[in-house]
């Protein structure tokens, strides 16, 4: 009779479970990125040369092309109705000019990446940072889609983005998922629509035998992970977090999360050194208003989850109740990047190709000397922090 009884309740629970399904586990999800080339992987990297070439005073920039993903250069925040631009390939001088001339009148360009994060992806990065800083393009942004890719590629992308104020876009249904995550504490504003998430590293080109052995290489990545969160203002929970989520699944972070760890809105670190300048360029009263709007943005805007375009919508709205755009510094207002100017076609192909000649031979000859504004304080930095 005990018997029977127990064989029935095991089936009204086994019936139940299946009705009811898995359980779920918060915050988590398969990963599709089931390929070395995705995900969060760490490669033993050489060192870079010793005689590497400053692309900041020549235009015979060493041969370069972009394999790991697709870029494209747009000179509008407005990627609703004007698109991402035309995607490019060739990495050398005169072809990243070509791509971002139209960007010099504009007073911004917007990198749109969908790819993987390698040495090809920090190439690009860097390039197209010196080519705004050539231009004097002040306004930049990082519009990504990444779903992974090197650690140690992101790092040094990171530290190249921290030294060159970059806004950085995770917009609707795009992914910035694992390795890319690290791309985000480089950025001094971070603008999150669609979803972040973080799993364990795969080491790769790995010689340990065992747990112990394969837990003393990781052990130097979290590190070297810890370190750069650090000094990019970041938490270091997210390399924690690096350590100990399954490969095989996504730890999605909550908007809440990302708050916590310093990965979306203003950069912490990156924000009390702009403190500082402000105050002496624009006054203890546009520090204050600044303030103020960013608390009121990252309740009122940054929490939306209709697209980044809504987000930047929100934010435009929002900032005349706080004297912004300010008429004595414009370029320091909140959201700046919202206020390129239209790109006007030229009236006909000679003269847009007589404009174009005359601002590449302008581009061609700028040097370091045409660094923006606060250039020399960000190059003052130790070495070690930057490649």
């Amino acid at each position: 009779m005990f018997s029977a009884v127990l064989a029935a309740a095991l089936l009204a629970a086994a019936c139940t479970a299946e009705q009811a399904g898995p359980p779920k586990t918060p915050n988590t999800q398969t990963s599709a990125d089931n390929t070395q080339d995705f995900g969060a992987v760490s490669v033993d990297v050489p060192p870079p040369p010793k005689k590497k070439a400053n692309i900041a005073s020549t235009t015979e920039w060493p041969e370069a092309t972009l394999e790991s993903g697709t870029a494209s250069i747009s000179c509008s925040t407005d990627y609703v109705g004007q698109g991402d631009g035309k995607t490019f390939t060739d990495l050398s001088f005169f072809a990243v000019l070509d791509a971002m001339l139209p960007c010099k009148d504009a007073g911004l360009v917007r990198l749109r990446y969908r790819g993987r994060v390698a040495g090809d992806f920090t190439t690009l990065i860097e390039r197209v940072g010196n080519m705004a800083a050539r231009m004097d393009i002040k306004q930049r942004i990082l519009d990504i889609d990444s779903s992974g890719g090197q650690v140690e590629d992101a790092i040094r992308a990171g530290d190249i983005m921290a030294e060159a104020g970059w806004t950085i876009w995770v917009r609707e249904n795009a992914v910035c998922h694992s390795a890319c995550v690290l791309l985000l504490a480089g950025g001094d504003d971070r603008v999150i629509s669609g979803a972040v998430g973080i799993h364990r590293i795969i080491r790769i080109q790995s010689e340990a035998s065992s747990r112990a052995e394969l837990s003393a290489e990781l052990h130097e990545v979290h590190e070297a992970m810890k370190d750069y969160l650090q000094r990019n203002g970041a938490g270091v929970a997210v390399a924690d977090f690096m350590m100990t989520v399954p490969n095989r699944s996504l730890r999605l972070l909550t908007p809440e999360e990302l708050s916590e760890y310093g990965l979306t809105g203003r950069n912490a670190a990156q924000e009390d050194l702009d403190r500082i300048r402000l105050v002496r360029r624009c006054g203890l009263d546009f520090a204050r208003r600044l303030d103020g709007f960013y608390r009121t943005y990252e309740q009122k805007c940054a929490t939306l989850e209709t697209g980044v375009d809504a987000i930047n919508e929100c934010g435009r709205a929002l900032r005349p109740e706080f004297g912004f755009p300010d008429d004595k510094c414009p370029a320091d207002s909140p959201l700046a990047t919202l206020d390129a100017k239209p790109v006007e076609p030229p009236a006909d192909d000679a003269e847009a190709k007589a404009a174009a000649d005359v601002a590449k031979n302008e581009v061609a000859k700028a040097n370091v000397a045409t660094k923006p504004e606060d250039a020399a304080e960000r190059d003052a930095k130790p070495a070690k922090h930057r490649e």
